[in-house]
């Protein structure tokens, strides 16, 4: 069994998500949202999200992670704040002792709609039949926990193929 920690980071709002992987078995445990004030300085936000991620590992003591990487948005200060929130999830989780693995979110869409060009409502739409029952704090929450399944997919791939 390996619990796995799905993370959609963002400066205002960083999705997360806990799925067990049990074999091919996937079951929900937990998501949430972290959120962070705009009013308060960048330095500040980030220390609170770091503090939030944290708190989320201590409560759950996770065996892995994954992240959704960057994509770049129009505003070039958007791609630049989404990249630092990514950077504290990262080094949150490695100084944790956590193995992370990175994810475009197209491979994301695909690995979990089959499609990379699936909108958040299609992605929303197949997390609650993959997990029956969940309850979905919000669209970057879903987003979490289809970056934590597609990392149980790929470690259930790289056990079988070593």
């Amino acid at each position: 069994m390996t619990l796995i920690l799905g993370l959609d980071p963002g400066l205002g709002t960083t999705g997360w998500g806990l799925v067990r992987a049990e074999g091919n078995r996937l079951s929900h445990v937990a998501n949430g949202q972290l959120k962070t004030d705009a009013s308060e300085s960048l330095p500040k936000r980030l220390s609170h999200l770091a503090s939030q991620l944290e708190a989320i590992i201590a409560d759950h003591s996770p065996q892995a992670a994954a992240v959704e990487e960057v994509f770049v948005n129009k505003n070039p200060q958007s791609t630049l704040k989404l990249g630092q929130a990514r950077g504290v999830a990262l080094m949150i989780a490695a100084r944790a002792g956590i193995e992370v693995g990175e994810y475009a979110p197209r491979l994301v869409k695909k690995a979990v709609v089959g499609t990379g060009s699936a909108e958040k409502v299609q992605v929303h739409a197949m997390i609650q039949h993959l997990l029956p029952g969940v309850e979905i704090s919000g669209p970057d929450a879903a987003d979490a926990l289809a970056v934590a399944i597609t990392h149980a997919h790929h470690l259930a791939s790289a056990r079988r193929l070593g």
